[in-house]
């Protein structure tokens, strides 16, 4: 270590000793040789808290300080403003001694602030993939000044990109700025949960020769204390009542610096309303608050204000808004509502507590719908509960996370990069353009002949004009397009409607209520005064009582290695010590009735009125193949009359006479065939699931569909196991 504390720039030297650093972390060192060292990329896997941005940019900006750029000398790639407003400040804090700048850049920053930088371009820039894509367009003539001599890239919490079109994207901006510039930067990714190491390191040097080095960094001991709690509640129940499971989740945060995690912001909204009401019953201080995409940003940072402050409780319900890694201090305890979608996620979130060399504290709460008397079997299994059981114990026992399968035919990204690269070229032939797009890595598995066409296609709905002179260039309908500002993220951005309370702005709904109406934002109850449609505002007062708003999300991939894990907590006698009370009940009742009902032998089983249920244990992609192999290939041999369920859980079918005895060996039949995808999807579909799917030909629709969207292998070997 004395080596390496040695080899850093002095004034870091001298930060270490303000700052009363009493060693460098395993990784911080790790980093520090692999920078030094070698001219490899680096991949820097640690746990939550293990000082990993410092551990990027010690030996990044001793590089800077013995070599000063000639212009931009490093890019910190982050997935949130957020985030990178929290990196900015502790940057700051780190090179004030220097003259070495930190710039940050998206779209809450000042104009002012971004000309300082385009007019004396050195230092750190720290942006967002949009805002990287932004000045890829509008600064394309500026790009060699910008960052011509450009050293170093680091991609923040890289396990948020891979395997999306926003990962893909962000290769696609450092391949354009290399071929461009004429470097190749090395790449140092982040993160604290990566299930495949490997897998990482190919995204990270995706279209560059030098290889990834990964240090093994070992992970400290750290104490978990983990709690798993269930309730069944009623479906109709009074907005004003106040229920067991509110009253838990309040005693659970009471008078804590606490953190409450949802799978989405209805989620949020709605249990920050209720631990607001308890709390005003009891006279006790109102410390609530919301972090979401749809909150203002003032109310967003006035809650990451209030986690902060020290020895203040506080409780915060957020979606993942909250899960990367921005600094909001010491955390008492996390809640998890539900269970969340991954190992990864889990992981995540456990991480934002127990610093400091104290346990983690982690607090699962589910609640699901009371299955009625007259419920079927699988509305009588707590599917929540199972999930999060699952979970923990995959980590418990094998430390396994999800691997994150890339994406081989990110087509809206292929548009999106298409017409980037047109409207900041200006206008390209067809030869050049095809070069410049498909020599992205995230496009090798596009063929000349899917380009050909897809600018063939672009041409008939005048998003591309072919000029006489035999060039492209932007058509109008294209350029309606482009000219958004929404252009420059891959990702939807549904335009909502700004709810403004005076002349505070407290976040923004997707569909505007009626004047009178009432609904709930950032926690509180508002009623409709006026609705500018023109300006897209609202207007509200606040009133009491308790409305309900709603936001589709939540869903996700599931993998099928965690629906194996929850067969086994059904069959498995195991007592898991984290489980309380209701939970503990639940489970076991659970047990017994797919034990009655013979699901620990067979995988599928009668239901009463002439169904029966189909319970796969296969992830999200395998169940979505089976669901379309059934609607394919059995309609008319198994007289199929319905097909339901919940994706990956079970399928409920409702067969012809004295079908049920076939449905079995028939599928297994068309699983041991060698029946294709390609086969599942008709003709007329054309599933338009991204972005900009709608300007996709709909024959690569398909292809994509089929390629990235199912999985019939996996189909097959789960199959034939039964």
């Amino acid at each position: 270590m004395s080596d390496i504390f040695s080899r850093l720039a002095p004034f870091i030297q001298e930060y270490i000793y303000e700052n009363n650093w009493t060693e460098l972390r395993p990784a911080q060192i790790a980093a520090c040789q692999v920078i030094f060292e070698t001219d490899a990329h680096l991949l820097i896997a640690a746990a939550t808290a293990a000082g990993k941005t410092e551990a990027a940019f010690l030996p990044i900006v001793t590089r800077l300080f013995e070599n000063p750029p000639t212009t931009i000398g490093a890019l910190y790639i982050g997935p949130i403003k957020a985030l990178i407003n929290d990196q900015f400040e502790r940057l700051n804090g780190l090179l004030k001694a220097a003259d070495i700048p930190v710039w940050h850049w998206h779209g809450d920053v000042s104009q002012s602030h971004k000309h300082k930088l385009l007019k004396n371009p050195r230092g750190i820039l720290q942006i967002t993939p949009e805002s990287l894509e932004s000045l890829l367009v509008n600064k394309h003539n500026d790009l060699i000044r910008l960052f011509g001599d450009l050293r170093f890239v680091v991609i923040d919490e890289i396990h948020a990109f891979m395997g999306s079109e926003r990962g893909c994207q962000i290769i696609c901006q450092l391949q354009r700025l290399a071929n461009l510039t004429q470097t190749q930067p090395r790449r140092i990714g982040l993160s604290a949960t990566l299930g495949d190491y490997l897998m990482a390191e190919e995204w990270l040097r995706s279209g560059t020769k030098q290889p990834v080095i990964t240090p093994k960094i070992e992970a400290g001991k750290r104490q978990i204390k983990l709690a798993v709690e269930h309730f069944y509640l009623k479906d109709e129940v009074d907005e004003l009542e106040t229920t067991v499971y509110d009253k838990y989740i309040f005693t659970l945060s009471k008078s804590r610096k606490c953190l409450i995690f949802a799978n989405n912001r209805t989620q949020t909204e709605s249990v920050i309303s209720s631990l607001r009401r308890i709390a005003a019953e009891e006279a006790l201080p109102d410390i609530y608050h919301v972090h979401h995409g749809s909150i203002s940003a003032s109310l967003r940072q006035a809650a990451e204000n209030a986690m902060r402050e020290p020895n203040n409780p506080a409780v915060t319900a957020a979606t993942l808004t909250l899960e990367l890694g921005i600094d909001i201090g010491h955390l008492e305890r996390i809640i998890q509502l539900e269970s969340p979608l991954s190992v990864a996620s889990f992981l995540q979130r456990l991480g934002r507590t127990g610093r400091r060399g104290e346990a983690a504290d982690m607090r699962f709460v589910c609640a699901e719908n009371e299955p009625s008397p007259e419920a079927s079997l699988p509305e009588q299994i707590p599917w929540q509960l199972l999930q999060c059981i699952a979970i923990i114990q995959l980590y418990l026992e094998e430390r396994w996370i999800e691997p994150i399968k890339p994406i081989q035919y990110p087509l809206s990204l292929l548009y999106h990069q298409t017409m980037s690269i047109l409207v900041a070229e200006g206008e390209l032939s067809p030869s050049a353009l095809a070069k410049k797009v498909l020599s992205l890595p995230p496009f090798a598995a596009i063929t000349q002949e899917d380009f050909r066409l897809l600018l063939r296609y672009l041409i008939d709905i005048d998003h591309v004009q072919l000029t006489e002179k035999g060039k492209l260039i932007l058509g109008l309908t294209g350029e309606k397009v482009v000219r958004k500002f929404q252009f420059y993220a891959v990702f939807a951005d549904n335009q909502e409607y700004v709810v403004k309370h005076g002349a505070t702005e407290i976040g923004s709904i997707l569909m505007p209520h009626p004047v009178g109406n009432q609904f709930a934002l950032a926690g509180k109850t508002w009623e409709v005064v006026e609705i500018d449609f023109k300006k897209r505002a609202i207007s509200v007062k606040q009133v009491e009582g308790k409305a309900t708003i709603y936001w589709r999300g939540g869903s996700g991939i599931i993998h099928t290695k965690v629906l194996q894990r929850m067969r086994r907590v059904l069959l498995e006698n195991i007592e898991y010590s984290y489980l309380q009370s209701n939970a503990f009940q639940n489970l076991q009742i659970a047990r017994r009735t797919i034990q009655d009902a013979g699901l620990d032998k067979q995988n599928i089983l009668r239901l009463e009125k002439g169904k029966c249920c189909i319970f796969p244990w296969m992830g999200t992609l395998a169940y979505r193949t089976l669901e379309r192999l059934l609607n394919s290939c059995c309609r008319e041999i198994l007289e199929i009359k319905s097909i339901s369920g919940i994706n990956p859980y079970y399928l409920t079918l409702k067969l012809g006479k004295d079908k049920f005895k076939h449905l079995k060996n028939e599928i297994v039949s068309l699983c041991e065939q060698k029946i294709t995808p390609e086969y599942l999807v008709s003709e007329a579909e054309a599933p338009e699931l991204q972005k900009y799917d709608e300007f996709i030909p709909h024959p690569l629709l398909r292809k994509a569909f089929v390629s990235d969207y199912l999985d019939i292998d996996e189909l097959k070997q789960q199959v034939i196991q039964w």
